[in-house]
Parts: structure tokens; C-alpha cells; sequence
């Protein structure tokens, strides 16, 4: 790629940023009804658990808005409907940003000194206060072999000494927590380093343009040492968290519920993020029906849904409402990924001329239709969504009005050798996934494919597929993926989902696909002068990866929401695809 193509690369992702501030509908009701009052119990209703509580595991996006509300970061952004205000970096426990300027930002861009705020203090009894040892601990969870958090690999090829750290861990007793806790305290990450309670000294192996993105994450939340004595993400540890945030998980029933009240030891002054205004968060679980769940919140017995979206059939009536609101958020969703790495039907989908053949069999204007219509959902054809860095119009698969084309789909699996084929498909129960799946299974139909739908009522597809990837246990699955964070964000697609070394339990690169020409760009990605370069080799590997077909996309969809009529301040977090819960207030 040349300088000039990579530059226009660069300038066309700045129009689509600049383009999506424009395009949300419904109201922003950030000052309805007067002043914010405080009080009340803010009722979400939904379907599944998250998949990790644990801070340093979350991975999806009803887990990152939990977090949020008790588990703080160095760095974070600010809910906003402008989706312009969300992008950002801005200080969380930070006490401000680093530059060259300030002395933030060595002068090898490879060091990051970073200050924290005072008065941030854990709900421990007696209140104490983070310190920086807190946010080095939680680094080295990141790493813990019994629940590792997917976005590892960030800073394994980020931060000195961090790839060693994590591979000497994968050796300790993923069930024993003394185990666990000695390793952290006998071994170091070179990179990560406590110069005193409240200085914290980051040594990266090589500049890293969007570093302080990645210290907004929500798994690069503080972790006190109580946190030492339970497995990671155990039961155990799910019933004994600590906030330093303004809520605390007061009760916690596996699969059914969660009730959040006050933590006593937040300081509104010491949170620039966040507010605090209701009384009481209870988020209940076990509803299935996207229906069901919109009645409710129309009827006023409830006020949130939890992850269920406003239901397709639902959204021409509501239009007009100010209570709905379609808020842009570029992702890729869903995709059908491949497990590349399963013994079905002979290793099939190991094979490139397999997975081509099926790029052409699907039909994205019936799945447009399914999610609700052309105003929620357009057909995506690159691994990068619009809005994202590295991304440019590209469709390497076309088929007539992006119908499918189960003719093209047939005679490439002849030519390939497997006319036949019989895939295992898990898919999600709640909302629209159920139906997606169906019409998939049916364009695959289609192409003489045929699929065996499994039910996965418990959402636990994308904690435990990597693993169950070899055994063959599923061949397709259409899991979603929000970017972790918006801005120069290329790694927050492509590194997690393709990066072939990173494959592993956890991992968001469910199908296990490798390719040492990608990983070598993503490498090249990471460091490139500034996020311009960088963007161009995004672009690259989107190619790459695209001729390789490891995925099919299908849909960058908008994001459906609705509020019950006592609720104000809604304002957006398109990482969580969702409402911030502590900038939430009720009226009666």
C-alpha cells in the first residue's frame, strides 16, 4: 500500500467518524425533567448471566456495564448521544492524561508515567485507599490460568515482560488460588512496575499509538488483594467482588439476579466518569422474550433492557417516541465465524476453497429484515466495520442485490470436494439470534449444506468454544463483536479475532485461525509511527484475512434502545452497547 492510499485510508475513516454523530435517532433526554433526583430502584430486565464478573475476564458487552459501575480504571471515556464526546481518552483514576509534554510520555514514546487521583478508596472495612500495587495486581490477573482475560494478547505484544509473565503463569494450578496469589507475588511484569502508592511506570516494547486506549479497558480495573484468596471468576469470588466505584453488588444469585446499591466509600469529586443518582440497581434475569421485555417497559414495570433489543416488530411504532433511541455503534454484527481447527467432515473447514464456497451462500437482506429493516442494519463485507480504523469498502464475495448466491456457493464445494457437508451451529435463544441462525441454516440449505442447530439457552458459546474448537464440538457459530473501544481502534477487531498466537482459552478467536501474514501485519500495525500507518496495515490484514474467508460478515447494525418513561439522563457507552447506569435518574 502507498503512502497516498494509506492516507486516504486515514482520511476516510475521520468522514465516517464525523458522519456518525449525525445519525442517531430518538431524543437525548440528558436534562428531561429538570434537575437529576436522587433515589429510587432503577429495574433491568433480561436473559443470561454474563459470561465473567470478574473484571479481568469480561468480555462482553453487559459485563463491561456492570463493571463500570464498581471496578474503576487508570482511564475512560465519557457516556455521550454524540458519539463524538465518546471517543476521547480521559482520566479515571489517572489524575490527568500523559504527554511528551508533561513528562507523561518518555521521550522514546516507550514509557508512560502515570499519576493517581486521591480519595478513591475500596468498600473495605475500614475504607482504604487504590493504590498502585492494586492496578499492577490486576495486570497479573490478566494472565491467571483459570479465567484469562480475552484482551491479553493487547498488551503480551504491548508491554515488556508481560509475554513471559503470562507464559510462566499458564503453568500454575488453574484451581489452586495459593498457587495462583504466589506466583503473582514471587514474579514480576517488567513493564508494569509501582514506583510508590500512588505512581504507576508502564516500559511498553515498542511505541504504541493507542496505549492509553488500552488503559481504559475494563479489565485493566484495580484489583484489591482480597481478590488473591478466591480462583478467578470462581463462585467464590462472585459472591465477595469490591467496588472503588459509586456501586456495590449487594446480592448476587447466579442466572437469576443482581441487586446493586451504594457504595459508602465512592467520593463524587474523585470520579470525573461517573455520577450517582439511583438509590438501587436490580438486574433480573430469565427472560427470554425480547416481547415480553419491551411490554414491560412500556407498561412501566420495568426500565431497562438488560441484553435484549427493542424487538424488530416494535420499532415503526416507536419512532416518533422519545423513549427510543437508535444509536450508532459500528460493529460487526454478528459475523459466522469457522472453526478452522475441528475434525468435521474431514477437516473441511481447515480448508480455504471450503470457506469460500460458503462466503456466497448467505443472504444479508434477510438477515437486514430479521434485526429491522435498512434503517438499523446495513450489509457489512469486511472483517472492519465503517467508523472503525482501517476500514475501506471492500466486497470480495458479491452476489446479486446481497441475496446469496447458492448456485456459486454449490459449484465452488464441488470444485472443492465436498459437495456435502453437516455442520454443528450453536446459537444464542434470546432476542433475534435464534432467528439469524435459522436463516443462515437455511441459505446453507441451499447450497446442499446442511446444519444441526444447537441451542445455547445459557450463552456460553464465546467463554468456552476455543477450547471445545479441536474437539469438534460446533463447525459454525454467529457470535457478535463490539470493538472494545472506538477512536484508533484497528487492534480492537483484528488482533482478538485473527491473531493466530493469541489463540487459546478465552480467546476471541473462537475458530483458532492462523496466519503468519497477518499476524505479521497486525505486528506492523502496532508499530507504526502514528495512526495513519497504522491504519493502512489494518487495512491490509482486513484484506488478507477477507481472501482467506476466516469469516463471513454480515451486518453492521445500530443499536436498538428503549426506556421506561421515569427514567432520564440516558446517555450512550458504545463499547457496552448500552445506557450508562450511573448517570441514570428516576422520577416517580
Amino acid at each position: 500500500m502507498t503512502a497516498r492510499e494509506m492516507l486516504r485510508v486515514s482520511a476516510g475513516l475521520t468522514g465516517l467518524v464525523v458522519g456518525l454523530a449525525g445519525c442517531a435517532a430518538g431524543g437525548d433526554d440528558a436534562s428531561a425533567g429538570g434537575r437529576p433526583r436522587d433515589g429510587g430502584t432503577l429495574r433491568i430486565i433480561g436473559s443470561s448471566d454474563v459470561g465473567h464478573l470478574d473484571p479481568a475476564a469480561v468480555s462482553d458487552t453487559g459485563a463491561y456495564g456492570l463493571a463500570r459501575t464498581f471496578a474503576r480504571t487508570l482511564f475512560g471515556t465519557r457516556a455521550s448521544n454524540d458519539f463524538q464526546e465518546t471517543l476521547p481518552v480521559r482520566p479515571d483514576v489517572a489524575e490527568r492524561i500523559p504527554t511528551r509534554e508533561n513528562g507523561g510520555i518518555g521521550k522514546d514514546r516507550r514509557t508512560y508515567t502515570v499519576r493517581l487521583r486521591e480519595g478513591v478508596r475500596w468498600n473495605t472495612a475500614p475504607p482504604r485507599p487504590v493504590t498502585a500495587q492494586d492496578f499492577v495486581r490486576g495486570f497479573k490477573r490478566l494472565c491467571n490460568p483459570a479465567a484469562p482475560s480475552a484482551g491479553k494478547e493487547y498488551f503480551i505484544s504491548t508491554l515488556k515482560g508481560m509475554e513471559e509473565f503470562c507464559r510462566g503463569y499458564g503453568g500454575v494450578d488453574a484451581e489452586d488460588p495459593a498457587a495462583m496469589a504466589a506466583y503473582q507475588r514471587d514474579h514480576e511484569i517488567a513493564g508494569v512496575r509501582a514506583k510508590d502508592d500512588r505512581t504507576l511506570v508502564f516500559t511498553l516494547k515498542r511505541p504504541a499509538s493507542d496505549f492509553l486506549h488500552l488503559l481504559s479497558l475494563p479489565y485493566t480495573a484495580a484489583a484489591p488483594k482480597e481478590y488473591d484468596g478466591y480462583v478467578p471468576d470462581g463462585p467464590q469470588f462472585r459472591r465477595h467482588t469490591i467496588s472503588d466505584g459509586p456501586y456495590q453488588i449487594t446480592e448476587y444469585r447466579p442466572g437469576v439476579s443482581y441487586v446493586l446499591g451504594h457504595n459508602p466509600a465512592w467520593r463524587a469529586d474523585g470520579d470525573p466518569l461517573r455520577e450517582r443518582h439511583a438509590a438501587q440497581i436490580r438486574i433480573t434475569l430469565g427472560q427470554d422474550s425480547p416481547e415480553a421485555v419491551q411490554r414491560q417497559i412500556e407498561q412501566g414495570a420495568a426500565d431497562l433492557a438488560w441484553d435484549l433489543p427493542v424487538p424488530v416488530s416494535a420499532i415503526p411504532r416507536l419512532r416518533n417516541d422519545p423513549r427510543f433511541a437508535l444509536r450508532e455503534t459500528p460493529n460487526t454484527s454478528p459475523y459466522l465465524v469457522f472453526n478452522t481447527r475441528g475434525p468435521g467432515n474431514g477437516g473441511a473447514l481447515g480448508r480455504r476453497e471450503v470457506r469460500r464456497a460458503l462466503e456466497y451462500a448467505i443472504d444479508r437482506n434477510a438477515l437486514i429484515k430479521i434485526v429491522g429493516g435498512p434503517s438499523v442494519a446495513r450489509p457489512l463485507h469486511t472483517v472492519i466495520p465503517p467508523g472503525t480504523s482501517g476500514y475501506a469498502s471492500v466486497n470480495h464475495y458479491p452476489t446479486p442485490d446481497e441475496s446469496g448466491d447458492p448456485a456459486k456457493c454449490r459449484e465452488l464445494l464441488g470444485q472443492a470436494g465436498r459437495p456435502k457437508l453437516t455442520l454443528r451451529f450453536p446459537h444464542r435463544t434470546d432476542g433475534v439470534h435464534k432467528l439469524i441462525a435459522r436463516s443462515i441454516a437455511d441459505d446453507l440449505d441451499a447450497c446442499g449444506v446442511k446444519t444441526k442447530l444447537i441451542a445455547d439457552s445459557g450463552g456460553s458459546f464465546h467463554a468456552g468454544a476455543p477450547a471445545r474448537a479441536r474437539a469438534g464440538e460446533w463447525d459454525i457459530a454467529a457470535p457478535d463483536r463490539v470493538p472494545d473501544w472506538y477512536g484508533d481502534n484497528g487492534r480492537s477487531i483484528v488482533q482478538p479475532l485473527f491473531d493466530g498466537r493469541g489463540h487459546g482459552r478465552n480467546s476471541a478467536n473462537y475458530g483458532g485461525y492462523d496466519n503468519p501474514e497477518v499476524n505479521a501485519l497486525i505486528d506492523a500495525a502496532l508499530t507504526a509511527r502514528d495512526a495513519g500507518h497504522a491504519a493502512g496495515y489494518w487495512q491490509q490484514a482486513d484484506q488478507k484475512i477477507m481472501e482467506d474467508a476466516a469469516i463471513v460478515p454480515l451486518l453492521d447494525r445500530s443499536q436498538p434502545l428503549f426506556h421506561s418513561s421515569r427514567v432520564h439522563g440516558a446517555l450512550y457507552l458504545p463499547a457496552t452497547a448500552g445506557y450508562d447506569y450511573t448517570r441514570l435518574w428516576l422520577t416517580p
